[in-house]
């Protein structure tokens, strides 16, 4: 046997358990970045179209956070609750996933001009509510991001619309640039009122509460069929 064949004997078998065990390596690392929101958006994989509808891309969506993207530990995670609740709550993200759920086709509109239509899927914040019990003078919902954002909303459009915090979009976990864990679907609101990187909320009796933007001169409802701001415009807050 000549020492070519020898070689190829030896080599082969070992380059070939090689590729394999690159290739359990890729799998594993693509599985596990997908389900804490670490994937890049390249590697999302997305439904286009859902019940005939045509969807949007997590592609689509710009980037106009207040500090940029924020990385959120998944184990160290905490979705709290509080206020005027009679049981104030602190749940693991975990505990958070399980309650009860419901997904739907929402187009975000951004001030700046752009939309994107989304399958969102997440959990249902009147499950929250009634695990939490909310206290009869409770009529505002205070929503804080991980990176300081806040914006509120009536505690009766948020029932009304049986709002979802997202987990989910076109069928994949949410991108850390979209939000991840949780990103507040305030359907028929600017994006403002999108309010990403969710770690808890307030239930409160101060109606007139005003988020990052809204102090900034932005319009405290945030309808899409009202007027961007309120008074004589946006306004510089140091």
């Amino acid at each position: 046997m000549a020492c070519e064949d020898r070689l190829n004997i030896v080599v082969k078998p070992i380059y070939r358990t090689a590729l394999a065990l690159m290739a359990v390596v890729f799998a594993v690392a693509l599985v596990y970045g997908s389900c804490d929101g670490s994937s890049s958006r390249a590697r999302l994989v997305e439904v286009k179209e859902y019940q005939g509808q045509h969807l949007g891309s997590v592609r689509d969506f710009r980037e106009n956070s207040i500090k940029g993207p924020q990385k959120v530990d998944s184990a160290n995670y905490r979705l709290r609750v509080g206020g005027l609740v009679r049981k104030p709550m602190s749940l693991t993200l975990d505990q958070a996933l399980k309650l009860p759920s419901d997904k739907r086709i929402v187009k975000l509109d951004c001030v700046e001009g752009w939309s994107v239509r989304i399958l969102w899927e997440g959990i249902r914040l009147s499950a929250l509510f009634d695990s939490a019990g909310v206290d009869s003078g409770a009529n505002t919902v205070i929503f804080h991001g991980v990176d300081g954002y806040t914006t509120s909303l009536p505690l009766s459009y948020v029932r009304g619309r049986d709002l979802i915090l997202a987990h989910k979009m076109n069928g994949a976990v949410m991108p850390v640039e979209r939000g991840y864990p949780f990103e507040l679907v305030a359907e028929d609101k600017w994006g403002y009122k999108w309010i990403r990187w969710v770690d808890g909320f307030e239930l409160s009796a101060d109606s007139v509460y005003r988020g990052y933007w809204e102090k900034r001169g932005y319009n405290q409802k945030g309808d899409i069929t009202g007027p961007i701001f309120e008074g004589k415009g946006p306004r510089w807050i140091e």
